[in-house]
Protein backbone atom coordinates (compact mmCIF):
# COMPACT_ATOMS: atom_id res chain seq x y z
CA UNK A 1 0.00 0.00 0.00
CA UNK A 2 1.15 3.47 -0.62
CA UNK A 3 1.81 5.67 1.69
CA UNK A 4 -0.39 8.56 1.59
CA UNK A 5 -1.18 11.85 3.73
CA UNK A 6 -4.24 13.66 4.20
CA UNK A 7 -5.01 17.00 1.96
CA UNK A 8 -7.93 19.19 2.90
CA UNK A 9 -8.70 22.19 0.07
CA UNK A 10 -10.82 24.88 1.62
CA UNK A 11 -12.18 28.31 0.56
CA UNK A 12 -13.92 30.78 2.35
CA UNK A 13 -17.33 29.60 0.83
CA UNK A 14 -16.62 25.90 1.74
CA UNK A 15 -14.64 22.60 1.75
CA UNK A 16 -13.71 21.93 -1.63
CA UNK A 17 -11.87 18.16 -1.08
CA UNK A 18 -10.99 15.84 2.12
CA UNK A 19 -9.61 12.69 1.59
CA UNK A 20 -6.18 11.04 1.61
CA UNK A 21 -3.48 11.57 -1.17
CA UNK A 22 -0.02 10.50 -2.08
CA UNK A 23 0.44 13.81 -4.18
CA UNK A 24 -0.03 17.07 -4.25
CA UNK A 25 1.05 19.50 -6.33
CA UNK A 26 0.20 23.46 -5.92
CA UNK A 27 1.22 26.93 -7.62
CA UNK A 28 3.82 28.40 -5.23
CA UNK A 29 4.74 32.48 -5.30
CA UNK A 30 8.22 30.48 -6.63
CA UNK A 31 6.70 28.22 -8.63
CA UNK A 32 5.31 24.51 -8.40
CA UNK A 33 5.54 22.38 -5.54
CA UNK A 34 5.14 18.83 -4.97
CA UNK A 35 4.07 17.43 -1.37
CA UNK A 36 4.42 14.21 -0.48
CA UNK A 37 3.97 11.97 2.78
CA UNK A 38 6.76 13.09 4.93
CA UNK A 39 7.29 16.50 3.53
CA UNK A 40 9.28 18.72 6.03
CA UNK A 41 6.64 21.16 7.63
CA UNK A 42 6.11 24.49 5.75
CA UNK A 43 3.80 27.40 5.10
CA UNK A 44 3.67 29.26 1.79
CA UNK A 45 1.44 31.46 -0.71
CA UNK A 46 0.01 30.57 -3.45
CA UNK A 47 -0.46 31.96 -6.69
CA UNK A 48 -4.06 31.71 -8.35
CA UNK A 49 -3.28 28.51 -10.50
CA UNK A 50 -3.67 25.26 -9.65
CA UNK A 51 -3.67 22.05 -7.46
CA UNK A 52 -3.45 18.43 -8.34
CA UNK A 53 -4.17 15.84 -5.86
CA UNK A 54 -3.31 12.22 -6.95
CA UNK A 55 -5.45 10.01 -4.92
CA UNK A 56 -3.66 6.71 -3.87
CA UNK A 57 -5.86 4.82 -7.03
CA UNK A 58 -3.27 6.54 -8.94
CA UNK A 59 -6.48 9.28 -10.39
CA UNK A 60 -5.88 13.00 -10.63
CA UNK A 61 -8.58 15.13 -9.29
CA UNK A 62 -7.71 19.06 -10.70
CA UNK A 63 -8.51 22.45 -8.63
CA UNK A 64 -8.38 26.09 -9.80
CA UNK A 65 -7.72 28.26 -6.78
CA UNK A 66 -7.28 32.16 -6.87
CA UNK A 67 -4.31 31.97 -4.70
CA UNK A 68 -4.31 31.41 -0.71
CA UNK A 69 -1.92 29.31 1.72
CA UNK A 70 -0.30 26.22 1.70
CA UNK A 71 0.32 24.24 4.86
CA UNK A 72 2.65 21.15 5.39
CA UNK A 73 1.89 19.42 8.33
CA UNK A 74 3.44 15.71 9.26
CA UNK A 75 0.34 13.90 8.81
CA UNK A 76 -1.93 16.52 6.78
CA UNK A 77 -1.67 19.36 3.90
CA UNK A 78 -4.14 22.04 3.93
CA UNK A 79 -5.04 24.49 0.89
CA UNK A 80 -6.60 27.69 2.60
CA UNK A 81 -7.51 29.15 -1.23
CA UNK A 82 -9.29 32.68 -1.38
CA UNK A 83 -11.31 30.96 -4.15
CA UNK A 84 -11.58 27.07 -5.11
CA UNK A 85 -13.12 25.03 -7.91
CA UNK A 86 -13.18 21.27 -9.36
CA UNK A 87 -12.47 21.67 -12.63
CA UNK A 88 -15.19 19.63 -13.50
CA UNK A 89 -17.60 22.16 -11.51
CA UNK A 90 -16.17 25.09 -13.65
CA UNK A 91 -19.12 26.82 -16.04
CA UNK A 92 -16.92 27.80 -18.93
CA UNK A 93 -19.94 29.99 -20.45
CA UNK A 94 -19.83 31.81 -17.29
CA UNK A 95 -15.94 32.43 -17.10
CA UNK A 96 -15.79 33.45 -20.20
CA UNK A 97 -18.18 36.12 -19.88
CA UNK A 98 -16.16 36.85 -16.36
CA UNK A 99 -12.93 37.00 -18.89
CA UNK A 100 -14.87 39.59 -21.43
CA UNK A 101 -15.94 41.78 -18.95
CA UNK A 102 -12.43 41.94 -17.24
CA UNK A 103 -10.71 42.34 -20.15
CA UNK A 104 -13.49 45.51 -20.89
CA UNK A 105 -12.75 47.26 -17.86
CA UNK A 106 -8.63 47.08 -18.37
CA UNK A 107 -9.33 48.44 -22.20
CA UNK A 108 -11.19 51.00 -21.05
CA UNK A 109 -8.39 51.82 -18.12
CA UNK A 110 -11.16 52.60 -15.15
CA UNK A 111 -10.44 53.74 -11.50
CA UNK A 112 -7.62 52.13 -10.34
CA UNK A 113 -9.63 49.94 -8.36
CA UNK A 114 -11.57 49.11 -10.84
CA UNK A 115 -8.39 47.24 -12.79
CA UNK A 116 -6.87 45.67 -10.19
CA UNK A 117 -10.40 43.94 -9.06
CA UNK A 118 -10.50 43.04 -13.38
CA UNK A 119 -7.00 41.90 -13.31
CA UNK A 120 -7.91 39.69 -10.61
CA UNK A 121 -10.52 38.42 -12.66
CA UNK A 122 -9.14 37.94 -15.62
CA UNK A 123 -6.46 35.67 -13.43
CA UNK A 124 -9.24 33.54 -12.04
CA UNK A 125 -10.56 32.89 -15.50
CA UNK A 126 -7.80 32.51 -16.67
CA UNK A 127 -6.65 29.32 -14.19
CA UNK A 128 -10.26 27.73 -14.70
CA UNK A 129 -10.36 27.78 -18.25
CA UNK A 130 -6.40 26.31 -18.24
CA UNK A 131 -8.21 23.68 -15.63
CA UNK A 132 -10.80 22.63 -17.95
CA UNK A 133 -8.22 22.30 -20.72
CA UNK A 134 -6.39 19.91 -18.68
CA UNK A 135 -9.43 18.12 -17.47
CA UNK A 136 -10.35 17.73 -21.25
CA UNK A 137 -7.20 16.51 -22.27
CA UNK A 138 -6.77 13.42 -19.43
CA UNK A 139 -10.37 12.78 -20.67
CA UNK A 140 -9.04 11.89 -24.25
CA UNK A 141 -6.33 9.31 -22.44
Amino acid sequence: MASTIRCDIVSAEQEIFHGEATLVVATGEQGELGIAPRHAPLITRLKPGKVVVTLPSGEHLDFAIGGGILEVQPQVVTVLADTAIRAQDIDEAAVRAAMEEAERVLANRGEAMDVAEAQQKLVEATVQLQALERLRKNLKH
